[in-house]
């Protein structure tokens, strides 16, 4: 199995790292277009294969996208990442760009490839791979849902003063600060809703934190996140590359899903060896579905920045 991880700054380089802890990659080929710097990442990853026990390979190179062909799996995190103060969609101009000419490079050397992207604004992003290349729906994922659920749950096991592995929850909808749909109601604690332990006041709170999840972090750090964005990533290509056929938001192509078309966003999807294996269809109550309706429109505006 050969993995792919376009951009080596830190969310790339943390994605590669986790996936080759993992164990289930022969490779991963770390690319990036300043000289050096990709190599350089590698060889520091590769220096940890000893203390982590792995045996994945992890290659570094500048700018060579014909060492990536045959991949089975590309992951895209170029482009550049917030700053304090900038929403997601602010990107829009130069990461289209990058991602259009990304993708492209990434089929041609590999032209069965699964891509997932993580290059913001994610959704509009892979929309644009959708539009621009001539890959099947189900072997183009957006990956903002899976971590804007790892913050969800992160924000449900602090309210509940409960361990993250007790909690489950699910974020779909767009993946941005107004477009995040936290689903509370469907959200548990060994398998008991938590509507029985927090009150309504107390979830709001928490579906608010979790929208503003990235802003929080970017403007703490002063720039985009990368632990969790790499450990999201890792579990969609784990999830893909083992066949797991486990269950994440994912941002992906509607055609009628949730009453929803021609756009990418985030929706329950079984991911396994062909990617998306399919679309989970879950009843969403009326507000949920008004919330729904309200972050489909606000991807729509982003999409139409786009210069297809």
């Amino acid at each position: 199995m050969k993995i792919t991880v376009v951009g080596a700054g830190a969310v790339g380089a943390s994605c590669a790292e986790y996936i080759a802890i993992k164990n289930f990659a022969s490779e991963v080929v770390l690319l990036d277009i300043k000289e050096g710097y990709a190599e350089g990442k590698a060889m520091d990853l590769m220096q940890t294969a000893s203390l982590n026990g792995f045996d994945t390979k992890i290659t570094g190179v500048t700018n060579d996208y014909s060492k990536t062909a045959n991949s089975d799996i590309c992951v895209i995190t170029s482009g550049i990442p917030r700053k304090p103060g900038m929403t997601r969609e602010e990107l829009i101009g130069i990461n289209a760009g990058i991602v259009k000419s990304v993708s492209s490079s990434l089929i041609e050397h590999s032209p069965n490839t699964i891509l997932i992207v993580v290059s913001n604004p994610m959704d509009t992003m892979t929309y644009l791979v959708h539009k621009t290349t001539n890959l099947p729906k189900s072997r183009i994922i957006g990956m903002g849902g899976a971590l804007d659920s790892a913050r969800f749950k992160y924000r449900l096991a602090e309210a509940l003063g409960a361990p993250i592995s007790d909690v489950d929850g699910m974020v779909i909808g767009g993946h941005s600060d107004k477009g995040m749909v936290p689903l509370t109601r469907h959200a548990t604690r060994n398998s008991i809703k938590v509507t029985e332990f927090l009150s309504e006041e107390r979830l709001e709170q928490v579906k608010e934190d979790t929208k503003v999840g990235g802003a929080t972090l970017t403007k703490l750090l002063g720039t985009s996140a990368w632990y969790a964005p790499g450990a999201a990533v890792s579990g969609l290509v784990q999830a893909i590359a083992c066949e797991q056929q486990k269950m994440f938001p994912c941002s992906t192509l509607l055609e009628g899903e949730y009453g929803l078309n021609d756009l990418c966003i985030g929706v329950p999807v079984i991911l396994g060896k062909n990617g998306i294996e399919r679309i989970v269809d879950i009843e969403l109550n009326d507000a949920e579905k008004a919330h729904m309706i309200q972050s489909a429109e606000g991807v729509k505006k982003t999409n139409g920045l786009l210069e297809l």
